[in-house]
């Protein structure tokens, strides 16, 4: 394996994780960039939701928007933190199944994120006798940011950083070598949190809207949640490329890519079954 020459004159990430440290004599350390990513991505979503009542296209009213929200916070944290339990640490959790509480040490699955979010939608439209499908279409185009703000929060941390590379906007990542080794030493790698960002967050919100308010009064409940996991699948795919893999392959494949075939399986699913629900309701 070739690494770059000049490690020194590529940027070093060295950006505190901490947003605001709190004192020694303090129970908790202080407040994350990657917490704070979570609560901006839900704000954006509730702020979302009331536009969408404003300007008649949701059926949910402010009590409702806040309950969803709570919901999907939920179903995110816990669905996050099970996927990755199972999907990227499971003979440890075999072995401790506590450390699904231990937070500090991190460990979220966007995969298994996306299963609990499901299932606290499946709930919210059984308690407010509203279509799931509908609901669904609703929840993916504000789904986005959240997405953008992880990734983000993922590049402060230094974690789940690219294969190494020698192109002018590779980054020095000193969590990607073991601690106290030299700077100079370290190559750079793709800043392949920054990709996801740019793709999963960025591009996949501008299409999730711009169907939404162009087609989504005219197609049928579920294409745009199936729309929404092919083309998170598909992105997903496209970083992984120039993503280091931080869990063992399967298939020839990083995990992340791998599971994406499922969520495109889905997407698919989805699409077949809202256009077949409104040929039968002609």
């Amino acid at each position: 394996m070739n690494f770059p020459s000049t490690t020194l004159a590529f940027w070093v990430n060295n950006i505190d994780p901490f947003m605001i440290k709190f004192p020694d004599s303090w129970p908790l350390d202080g407040i994350r960039w990657y917490g704070f990513a979570y609560v901006l991505g839900f704000l954006i979503g509730l702020a979302l939701l009331h536009l969408y009542y404003v300007k008649r296209r949701s059926p949910y009213d402010a009590d409702q928007q806040t309950t969803l929200i709570t919901a999907i916070i939920i179903g995110t944290i816990v669905g996050g933190r099970l996927g990755y339990m199972l999907l990227y640490s499971f003979s440890e959790f075999l072995s401790n199944p506590f450390i699904f509480f231990m937070t500090t040490r991190g460990g979220m699955a966007s995969h298994g994120g996306i299963v609990g979010i499901f299932a606290a939608l499946f709930w919210f439209s059984r308690k407010t006798k509203t279509s799931l499908l509908g609901l669904c279409d609703l929840v993916v185009t504000i789904a986005p940011p959240g997405l953008f703000f992880g990734r983000i929060a993922n590049f402060i941390n230094g974690e789940l950083w690219g294969k190494i590379s020698d192109l002018p906007w590779a980054v020095i990542f000193p969590t990607s070598a073991p601690e106290g080794y030299p700077v100079e030493l370290i190559p750079a790698r793709h800043p392949s949190q920054l990709y996801e960002a740019g793709l999963e967050g960025l591009f996949l919100f501008a299409y999730m809207q711009f169907r939404f308010w162009t087609r989504g009064k005219i197609l049928p409940k579920g294409q745009l949640t199936g729309e929404f996991f092919i083309g998170y699948a598909v992105a997903r795919i496209i970083c992984e490329v120039f993503r280091e893999a931080d869990a063992p392959l399967i298939l020839g494949l990083n995990p992340g890519q791998f599971y994406s075939i499922f969520l495109i399986i889905a997407g698919i699913g989805f699409i077949w079954v809202s256009r077949r629900l409104r040929a039968l309701s002609y």
